[in-house]
């Protein structure tokens, strides 16, 4: 289990402000109840009458005696007892006002009348009066720290807020993490070297101080930090890089030195630094101050002081991790800081599989469930995002009562992560019904006989997610890490084909494709920009390749001339035309299976397998289209044919 490095570890004394603010709330309860619920049971509890009566009373002659104050008057009756004896009788009223003519009414019928005394006790009013307010500031203060569980580190903000898992209790090793082999294969290095640090340092070897571990979110950079602990059996100090910044300027810098003379102690031990461009953001900036922060900037100094502050042979080993190292400084990333850089990258087929296996220890699977179909069907999964597919997927097979996981419910968990949840509810007027499925029907037609795009394994008008009417499931066959020319162009025209058919069968285009064409722009523009595929720009990069490792970003521009933006433009332009058309010339020579498809479609709402592969293999392609996707062009004739032909 983690512990705070605020506490000692082996020390069992209550931290000091805690103790304090419940002795403040303790000894404030105390000196209320003593002021105020006390006295109130000793104090004697007197009839109240009117003031009315006792006025009365008093012009009556009843009233021997009175004690008149401010806001409170006392005063005694002389009654007969049925046997004839006098008793006296004590009531009490309030006065309605400063009645200025009572003395002389009390005079006037001979009562006895005096003010109260002055009150023996007063002085501990007036104390409390002073004491209470401080007390109770206090007593709240230190009930909140208690509270947040700031203990010592709300007087000591400079300590590392580090979680330290001794002895690499991590509940992690090298087994649990798959299909990041070649990642595992350099850091076992490490674990050997802190299990046998001998070996190296016998033959003048330097382990490498620091080891920066890059790549997309979810494939697995924190969980192999702690595997590396945990197959070392060593201490692992993890920390966020954005806890070392803080509002005031120095205490993120004094954390830095806390944490590693923690670290030097308890050596040999791993030190991991997650989200590092929190902490290690370049100190270059691009307005007229340079840098910005001094506080990110005083503590990434520190830690870069700290990295060359020890020995390589200490035993204590920076890992970090970051989907961001472009914006790393580069003196963190020199030779002697973060020596090995390790990419961690979406797994291939091979590793999603071992990644499946690894999530579905402990769930029941049916006979029917393949792990490699399903590795297959998801290119592009993290490891994240599979262990969401399986706990998803055994989800759905618990809300059916089965007893196993079955493979119906990893294909409809995948759909889920894909396309968003069904929504049967949003029922479409058959207009819209209809639109949607030609505009589905469109889209796999063109898919399926476009190069490199994958087997169309499902079309729907079932709606999903947030704006998805409708939707078409192409999976690739294999694994790809690299788009041809033509495989992109292909990709471009299968965006289009939804909004081509919607042209042909009903003349007009609805709002339906917006997603589609906003695709297909971007990829025909990254097509000219960055690519270099255009033939009349040549191969000139005219966009910064900035975020390697994260995705839904725009490059930047570079500084270009109105001439050459405007050329973009025209190739771009050119692009999306050529491919609308081609998009237009399969969809209108094969009109009869499109509409006898989308008819099909309609009344099952759903086609998948091979019922909906038997329509798709009888799609044609026209003449024109291999000269297009080998050059991108088409004859010149029909280069000028208007976008919109029904």
């Amino acid at each position: 289990m983690p512990v705070e490095t605020n506490n000692d570890k082996n020390s069992a004394k209550p931290p000091r402000i805690r103790q304090f603010g419940g002795s403040l709330l303790i000894l404030l309860s105390l000196l209320l109840i003593l002021n105020f619920i006390v006295p109130s049971f000793f104090e004697a509890r007197l009839p109240q009458v009117p003031y009315s009566d006792f006025i009365a009373q008093v012009e009556a002659g009843k009233v021997d005696r009175a004690v008149v104050g401010g806001d409170r008057i006392e005063y005694a009756l002389k009654t007969q007892t049925p046997e004839g004896k006098t008793e006296e009788r004590v009531f009490v009223t309030t006065p309605v006002a400063i009645d200025l003519d009572l003395p002389k009414i009390l005079r006037d019928h001979k009562v006895e009348f005096a003010a109260p005394p002055p009150n023996q006790n007063g002085w501990i009013g007036t104390l409390l009066s002073w004491v209470v307010p401080p007390l109770i500031f206090f007593g709240i203060w230190g009930f909140l720290i208690n509270r947040q569980g700031g203990g010592p580190a709300a007087l000591t903000v400079g300590k590392s807020k580090a979680r330290i898992y001794s002895e690499g209790s991590t509940g992690v090793k090298f087994v649990d993490v798959a299909g990041v082999d070649e990642a595992k294969a350099e850091l076992e290095e490490i674990v050997d070297f802190l299990k046998n640090a001998s070996k190296y340092t016998r033959l003048g070897a330097k382990i490498p101080k620091g080891v920066l571990l890059v790549g997309p979110p979810g494939t697995g950079k924190t969980l192999l930090a702690k595997a590396i602990a945990g197959e070392a059996s060593v201490p692992f100090f993890s920390i966020s890089g954005s806890e070392f910044i803080e509002l005031f300027v120095g205490i993120g810098a004094a954390r830095v030195r806390d944490l590693f003379d923690q670290a030097k102690k308890q050596a040999p031990c791993i030190v991991f630094i997650d989200e590092l461009d929190a902490l290690g953001k370049s100190r270059g900036g691009a307005g007229p101050i340079m840098g910005g922060n001094d506080e990110r900037e005083q503590t990434l100094n520190q830690l870069l002081t700290e990295m060359d502050g020890f020995d390589a042979n200490t035993g204590v080993i920076i890992i970090a991790a970051t989907n961001r190292p472009e914006i790393l400084d580069p003196a963190l990333r020199r030779p002697g800081r973060f020596d090995r850089q390790v990419v961690v990258d979406r797994p291939d087929k091979i590793g999603r599989e071992a990644i499946l296996k690894v999530h579905a220890r402990n769930v029941k699977l049916a006979e029917d469930v393949n792990l490699n179909v399903i590795a297959g069907r998801t290119p592009g999964f993290a490891g994240a995002d599979l262990a969401n597919l399986v706990n998803e997927a055994a989800l759905l097979a618990a809300r059916q009562n089965r007893q196993a996981v079955t493979m119906a419910d990893f294909n409809e968990a995948i759909e889920r992560l894909v396309a968003g949840l069904e929504k049967r509810s949003r029922v479409l007027n058959e207009t819209e019904k209809k639109t949607v499925a030609y505009h589905e029907v469109g889209h796999a037609i063109i898919g399926a006989l476009m190069p490199g795009a994958g087997k169309v394994e499902k079309i729907s008008v079932v709606p999903r997610g947030v704006g998805a009417l409708g939707y078409t499931i192409q999976m690739p066959e294999e694994d790809r890490f690299l788009m041809l020319e033509d495989e992109i162009r292909g990709r471009i025209a299968t965006l289009l084909g939804g909004r081509s058919a919607e042209e042909i069968v009903f003349g007009k285009v609805s709002t339906g494709a917006s997603d589609d064409i906003q695709k297909a722009t971007d990829l025909a523009e990254r097509t000219v920009t960055l690519y270099g595929m255009s033939g009349e720009l040549g191969p000139v990069a005219f966009e910064k390749t900035q975020q390697e490792f994260l995705e839904g970003y725009s490059n930047p521009r570079r500084p270009i001339s109105p001439k050459v933006a405007e050329e973009i433009d025209r190739e771009v332009k050119q692009i999306v035309d050529n491919a609308h058309y081609v998009a237009l010339a399969i969809l209108r020579q094969n009109r009869d299976l499109l509409e006898q498809t989308a008819q099909e479609l309609l009344q099952k709402e759903i086609l998948e397998g091979e019922q909906l592969r038997a329509h798709l293999s009888q799609a044609k392609a026209p003449d024109e289209m291999e000269e297009w996707l080998r050059s991108g062009k088409l004859p010149h004739d029909l280069a000028r044919v208007p976008t919109m032909v029904v």
